[in-house]
């Protein structure tokens, strides 16, 4: 049986945190936090927006977020500098599993899409510099909806672009706001827990599947299906 999966993309296909590379020649040792500061403000700011019905895209939202982990930590940086760090967004490294898993799940026959609250062209762009976009049929972003994930829209939307039915359709997520987004909507989802030290939210909602990495998923989906 073959199967249509949306996976999402940051922090599950690419790493975030990768930033610090960029980050410390500007901010030295600050890096890594302000990289995981930057993170949370991202996406603590897609939240906010899709409470509020305030959208704005999530370049904007990476912008904005990057400025204020600056400006929260009292550091100046040139704003030729910040731009450049925002392009670097668009150039974040594949975890070292991430093709190998595509790969796997490909040939099992599944349609895999790439599916974030990322706008399109810079998902294109992300994953084309990650050597990912081979390894995909597509991508979905949420941009057109105007909202954000755990909007239940959105993963009806997934389910309707893939032609599928709720309940054949998978989200693969290393975030557990997601997994349940999708569970609530009625899809299938898979935690991908890369931090072997992160709880899943206590909201009685489990994963149908957890994996370290994309290998293991792909390995244990394949006994599935």
């Amino acid at each position: 049986m073959t199967v249509a999966i949306g996976i999402d993309v940051y922090g599950t296909l690419v790493d975030p945190l990768g930033m610090s590379d960029a980050l410390r020649p500007l901010v030295s040792d600050h890096a890594d936090e302000l990289a995981a500061q930057w993170r949370t403000k991202q996406l603590e700011y897609t939240f906010r927006r899709a409470a509020m019905g305030l959208y704005a895209n999530f370049d904007t939202c990476t912008r904005q977020a990057l400025q204020f982990v600056l400006d929260n930590a009292g550091l100046a940086l040139a704003p030729d500098d910040q731009a450049r760090l925002v392009e670097r967004y668009q150039s974040l490294g594949a975890y070292p599993d991430a093709i190998a898993g595509l790969h796997k799940l490909k040939a099992g026959g599944h349609a895999l899409v790439a599916f974030s609250n990322g706008v399109e062209a810079t998902l294109r762009k992300l994953l084309s510099r990650a050597g990912l976009l081979p390894h995909l049929d597509g991508i979905i972003s949420v941009d057109e909806l105007k909202t954000f994930k755990p909007d239940p829209r959105v993963y009806a939307s997934l389910v309707r672009r893939l032609n599928r039915v709720a309940t054949d359709t998978w989200l693969i997520s290393s975030n557990p706001f997601d997994v349940i987004g999708a569970k609530a909507a009625g899809l299938k989802a898979a935690w991908i827990r890369r931090n072997p030290q992160a709880a899943f939210d206590p909201w009685g909602v489990a994963p149908d599947l957890i994996a370290s990495n994309l290998i293991e998923f792909a390995d244990r989906f394949r006994e599935r299906f």
